[in-house]
């Protein structure tokens, strides 16, 4: 390379980190531009923050724009949220969801159950935990009721139970293939006792085994999984309670089970569990069986 060509190549260079350099110097500039108008007085905020979403910025600094949008509680504001996630695509689309349901004004909110049933998947799942935020249980209760496919109800059902909707929850009906679904919401929101009544009705026996796993989630059931161990001859509900008292972390009743167990097999697999758990319990029946005193 001669002398020449390669000034070329070094001028260009520096011509293309100054211009890199620049960028990044109006991005951050842009960046504390828009952030200095939560301070600002909606009717002053409000446009300003529209003709950024209207401009060449980026997304990082146009989703900044959304935020404070999202903290003025007027129409417009709303409005030009909505129509952000109506009409915008990728990222940006997903952020003003999410601005609406932080926001949480009740037109907007409306507006952004109605576009639920013609958007993409990733689009509805914004919405759903949007509607979360805004603690609109009714809404999503809705979708889950009318959802078109099982994809669909289950994402809406596990967001009823975040919401610990149980109310709702039982409300719906079970869906060919999703019981699961409804179980593990109950589970998420506690709903014990719900739960309980599940485990304890072996006309369902599938039913009953997530409703045991899902009390052992939801805490124990005060005494319900101890209940399904000792009323059933079943070794696959007996194996399910047990696990559920050791993913509530009851040790106690698992001592409990263990010494009141007539079977040496029975006996084993409670010993493994409580090992299992690093119960203190367990090191003592240990001793206990080692020492000949069990």
């Amino acid at each position: 390379m001669n002398k020449l060509l390669k000034l070329s190549v070094l001028i260009a260079g520096i011509a293309w980190t100054s211009v890199s350099v620049a960028q990044e110097y109006d991005e951050e500039l842009a960046m504390a531009a828009v952030e200095a108008l939560i301070s600002a007085p909606p009717e002053k905020a409000v446009p300003i923050a529209h003709r950024v979403l209207s401009g060449e910025h980026s997304d990082e600094v146009k989703a900044r724009a959304l935020f404070i949008l999202s903290q003025a509680d007027t129409e417009e504001a709303q409005s030009i949220l909505l129509e952000t996630a109506t009409n915008s695509e990728g990222e940006l689309r997903l952020e003003a969801v999410r601005m609406i349901g932080i926001g949480g004004n009740e037109d907007a909110i409306a507006g952004l159950t109605a576009l639920y049933s013609d958007s993409d998947m990733e689009t509805k799942e914004a919405i759903l935990q949007a509607l979360m935020i805004a603690g609109d249980e009714q809404a999503v209760f809705n979708i889950a009721q009318n959802a078109q496919t099982d994809e669909e109800f289950e994402n809406a059902v596990h967001m009823l139970g975040v919401m610990g909707a149980t109310a709702e929850i039982s409300q719906l009906p079970a869906r060919p293939g999703t019981s699961e679904s409804l179980i593990h919401a109950l589970a998420i929101a506690g709903d014990t006792e719900r739960l309980a009544a599940i485990a304890r009705d072996s006309s369902d026996p599938e039913a009953q085994l997530q409703a045991i796993h899902g009390l052992g989630i939801a805490g124990g059931g005060e005494g319900v999984l101890v209940d399904v161990y000792r009323s059933t001859d079943d070794s696959e509900v007996k194996e399910a309670a047990m696990h559920g008292l050791m993913v509530a972390g009851d040790d106690e009743s698992l001592l409990e089970l263990y010494r009141s167990s007539a079977t040496p097999e029975e006996k084993k697999d409670l010993l493994r569990l409580l090992i299992i758990m690093d119960s203190d319990a367990a090191l003592e029946l240990v001793d206990e069986v080692l020492g000949g005193g069990a």
